[in-house]
Order: C-alpha cells, then structure tokens, then sequence
C-alpha cells in the first residue's frame, strides 16, 4: 500500500507492507484524514516530544531517525478484522474511532507510533472495540472532524462554562476554531474571538463568534469593563467595601447575608479565556490581561517552556485549567454532533489533498490565510490541494 513516511523531518510517499490485524485488530480503507497540528509539530520535534512522554511513563512515541505514517484524525471504511475478533461491525460500514490500538497489553497510538501506522496511507489497523459507525450518511470530510472536534468538546466540558458566561477564544486556527462551534452549540451567549489573521478572523465568524478582533487594531483586553468585569486590584477592594457597607444595611446580620449570596454562587462577572494559540509567552499575557477571578482553559499545546508571573495570577484570583484530548463518549458525542447538524465545523475544511501532496499541504499549512484544516483523501491522485467537496 502507499503512505507517507515521516523520517528525520522528511516526507516522503513510499509502499509499505499490507497492514495485518491480530486479535482485536480491523484493518481499515482511509477515506479520510484530517493533518493535524501536532503532525506538524512531530515532524520536526519528534526526540522532544519521546523524552517528555517518557517522563510522563509512557515510551512509545516515535523518535526522528523512526519511519512513522502520521494521522489520527480518521474516518474509514471497514474492510475485515483479524482472528479472535468479535466483528459486531459489518465489513463496508464507515467508522471512526480514537486511535488507541492494543497490542497484548500494551497501547499504541496509531499515527503517533513507530508500530502502529496512521491515516496517511490507504490502509490501516484500529482497534475494533473503539470503531463507532458514521451517523446519518454523514459525509467523509465532516467525520474526520470528529477527533479535533471532541477535542473542543472535551475543552469546553472542562471549562464548565455557562450560557450567560462571556467567552473569549484567543487564537482561531482549528483548535479555536472548534471551541468556538462547540461554545454556540453549548448555547453560549457571547463569543469574543481574537487573532491576527485576517483569514482566520473571517473563518471565527464563521464558525459562530459573535465579535472578532484583530488584537493589532484592538486588544482583547481593551474592552473588559464593558462587561463588568473587575480589571484592577483597586477596584476589587474597593467592591469588597461597598458590599459591606450594603449588606449593613439589611435587618439581618452582614455575614449572614454575605454566606446566603455566596452559596446562592453570587461572584464577581468574570470571562472563560480559551487559550489557543500555544506559543510561549501567550499564556502570560493572558494572565496579565485578563479581569480578575478569571478562569483561563488552555488548550494550546505550547511544546517549549514557558514562563508566567504566578503572583499576578495570585492576586487576581485567576484559575487556570490545563486540557487534552477526549474521552470515547466526548468522541462520539462530537460526532453525533456534527451528523445532526448541531456543530457548525465545517468552514474549518479548506482543502483536501492527495497522498502526492501532503508535504505540500504541510507547507500550506503555515499559511494563516491560505488554510486551517486540510483532509487527505488516499484516493485523489496527484499533489494539488483542492477545496472541499471539489
């Protein structure tokens, strides 16, 4: 079969071996795959990447001298299992699935694995226990999407963020633009989205985002008064003091009072800041931005150190909540999403191209105007990148 082979940051197409599935194992026809940010960063930071999860007690990423075949954002096609399987799903049905795949009692991640090959090939192996079939003849390009979109999903469960609440979503490639859909399909009322790219501003708006900000022209943080939000020390201490004093003046006792409202969940307005950029330095500027007693999810994966002032985030009473991934019931609730109409994602697709051109695509990439999410159909012949559904 043809695939792309990742080897010391070079792409290249060559033909492996067929796939065989053992126990527990389907051998799947790619019909999509969508590339992902972190393919993009593996590529050149694969060692960085194999050290840190090592620390964190799992070995089994590749490392740059490994030939691996990126991708896990997958939709496929069921084409047979290995022995021992249970085969629930029918040979022909479309799925799928989180790309965790058994091995004995070991778990690799297909796509992010020297063993276990990705989607960007024309067959693979998934673990049948994860399969889930396409809802609703949904198409190929928008189940692909169901992997980054239960990323958000995931990201804005974490955030338990409200109807009323404000959100403020900085930076629209695919991991804002997918909080941004899922923060209007979680009914939020207002969404800020803030990013430098032209391009990417339009793509937010979009996706749902009820204001979109170029911070060049106007600062995401320019504004938070408008919305009542507590921007200065200052002025926090000076609030304490006046709800004192009106509390006083009720015929009951203030700290009576003061305990009734706060088990009532009686707080300060403050924003949900969805952090989605991950490059150094972002996160704290966020901090030294943002109102206080703001919760801030990060969901940008920022692969390098970073640094931020922990007592500015004291003293603001800032909570930061760190996320990643998605459970099987996030994925499959995304997917069942997007199949009923529910999740606006697909202005995130700007183009689909070829096994021939995914290196080109990997280029494109880097180009803000130019794309934000590209699906590789194994099937299109040649290197072009071409739109979606064309």
């Amino acid at each position: 079969m043809r695939a792309v082979v990742c080897q010391n940051a070079e792409l290249r197409v060559e033909v492996l071996p067929e796939p065989e599935p053992g126990a527990g194992h389907a051998l799947i026809k790619v019909l999509r795959c969508g590339i992902c940010g972190s393919d993009l960063h593996m590529r050149h930071h694969c060692d960085a990447m194999k050290a840190m999860n090592a620390r964190l007690g799992y070995d089994r990423l590749p490392g740059a001298a490994d030939p691996v075949v990126f991708g896990h954002e997958i939709c496929g096609e069921v084409l047979d299992y290995g022995p021992g399987s249970q085969r629930r799903i029918k040979p022909g049905t479309r799925v799928v699935a989180p790309p965790a795949v058994r091995h004995g009692a070991e778990v690799d991640l297909a796509g992010l694995s020297p063993r276990t090959t990705g989607g960007y090939a024309e067959r693979m192996l998934l673990d049948e226990l994860m399969l889930m079939p396409v809802p609703n003849g949904l198409s190929a390009d928008m189940a692909a999407l169901a992997e980054p979109m239960a990323v958000a999903w995931h990201a804005v469960r974490r955030a338990e963020v409200k109807r009323k609440d404000v959100a403020v979503v900085i930076g629209c490639g695919p991991v804002g633009l997918g909080v941004i859909a899922v923060l209007k399909a979680r009914g939020v009322g207002r969404v800020i989205a803030a990013d430098f790219s032209p391009g990417r501003r339009a793509l937010a708006k979009a996706c749902g985002a009820d204001v979109v900000i170029d911070p060049r022209e106007h600062s995401p943080y320019a504004s938070w008064e408008e919305y009542g939000w507590l921007t200065s020390f200052d002025r926090a201490l000076n609030m304490v003091v006046e709800v004192r004093e009106k509390l006083g003046k009720l015929p009951l006792p203030w700290w009576a009072a003061w305990r009734l409202a706060e088990g009532l969940g009686a707080m300060p307005a403050r924003p949900v800041v969805f952090e989605c950029v991950g490059v150094p330095g972002v996160l704290g500027q966020i901090i030294a931005g943002a109102p206080l007693f703001s919760r801030i999810v990060v969901v940008g994966v920022c692969m390098q150190e970073d640094r931020i002032e922990p007592a500015i985030a004291i003293q603001k009473e800032v909570e930061l909540r760190f996320v990643f991934g998605q459970t099987p019931l996030e994925y499959r609730d995304a997917l069942h999403m997007i199949a009923e109409g529910k999740l606006n994602c697909a202005p995130m697709v700007t183009g689909v191209v070829g096994l021939d051109g995914v290196e080109g695509a990997f280029t494109a990439l880097g180009d803000a105007e130019a794309h934000a999410k590209i699906l590789i159909d194994p099937s299109q012949p040649g290197a072009a990148i071409a739109r979606p559904g064309g």
